[in-house]
């Protein structure tokens, strides 16, 4: 079946109409909470009225108009960006645009670990199952499994990272630094400012939360890889490439591999929005500049005052991910499966 540019437009439309109805039932479930059971004073301190904009008596005004109405104003606030007042001084959005690209450095960081980690053990895993080889791997991709997450990260920040000689705080050694803060991404802001002990220094403080992220994560692409392989590897056209002479390597990772990953990629892709709940931990354990460190912070850590407007505006934060990585998961297995249907 051929596939045109065309064709993908109209598929990724498709999915991005059939994503609003979930977005739009993530903000109307936060907009219910919201107004369970805080008081107008608290809503107009905290939600979606910056500080200073509007009058006590004002906002008061507002909250007494029908929750149709309301909800309205609603939707038009979140649509200018206008999230709340938050608990570090500062509105909510502005919050939310700093630290989100953090988050998202770190989640891709954690992919990569997974892809050429995770992958290739299971790859292994396939070779020798049932033997040796195969039961280690399962070992270790049981251990990040089983292991908790405030447990992995904590346990790595004070054994592991003064072992190798890695920090376990923050994005750079120093809180200043020389450049302009252009994406907000330490690694790729180092590079854009072609500054290459800063890259360095990015890339050391970034492997430790990634690879903790990665480690708790690796046996969904390590296990999806292992059973595709077991199913592909009987196959006709695996044999016959053996037949043929090939190295056992070249017969593993460009006729088999090739497509096994169909499924792995697209359970990866969906794994990427769930990679975002265990930041909130490690964020705060690394002292990580990210919303899951901001989630930390507004629902109370450190002993401070819950701030609902930040906690909700996490939460649909968060849900567009989740939405988003499965539209990227459905693209991608259309992309590597031909014989879906993207017209």
């Amino acid at each position: 079946m051929g596939r045109s540019l065309s064709d993908l437009i109209i598929f990724v439309s498709k999915r991005l109409l059939q994503l609003i109805p979930v977005v739009l039932g993530v903000i109307i479930l936060t907009f219910i909470v919201s107004h369970a059971d805080l008081s107008v004073s608290t809503l107009c301190r905290e939600w979606y009225f910056k500080a200073g904009s509007d009058t006590l008596t004002t906002c008061e005004a507002k909250f007494g108009q029908p929750l149709t109405v309301q909800f309205w104003q609603y939707l038009t606030s979140l649509a200018h960006g206008n999230w709340g007042a938050s608990v570090l001084g500062t509105g909510v959005g502005p919050e939310i645009d700093q630290r989100l690209p953090a988050t998202l450095e770190l989640v891709l960081a954690a992919l990569f670990i997974m892809v050429v980690v995770g992958i290739p053990l299971g790859v292994i895993a396939a070779q020798y199952s049932g033997r040796l080889g195969d039961h280690l791997v399962r070992v270790f991709y049981l251990t990040g499994w089983a292991t908790p997450t405030y447990l992995g990260a904590v346990l790595v920040a004070l054994f592991v990272g003064p072992a190798l000689g890695l920090p376990t705080s923050g994005e750079y050694s120093t809180v200043a630094v020389p450049f302009p803060q252009y994406t907000h991404m330490s690694v790729l802001d180092a590079i854009i400012a072609l500054n290459l002990p800063y890259t360095i220094d990015a890339i050391d403080h970034l492997i430790l939360p990634a690879a903790v992220l990665a480690f708790i994560n690796m046996g969904i692409a390590t296990r999806m890889t292992r059973a595709s392989m077991l199913e592909v590897l009987p196959l006709d056209y695996v044999r016959s490439a053996r037949m043929k002479g090939l190295a056992e390597f070249w017969v593993l990772y460009k006729h088999a591999l090739r497509n096994a990953l169909i499924t792995t990629t697209t359970v990866l892709g969906l794994t990427a929005g769930g990679l975002l709940a265990g930041t909130v931990v490690i964020e705060e354990v690394f002292d990580w500049p990210g919303i899951g460190q901001y989630a930390y912070t507004v629902i109370g850590g450190g002993g401070s005052s819950p701030n609902f407007a930040g906690a909700i505006a996490v939460v649909i934060v968060f849900a567009i991910a989740v939405v988003v990585a499965n539209l990227v998961a459905d693209i991608l297995y259309g992309i590597l499966d031909p014989r879906v249907d993207w017209r």
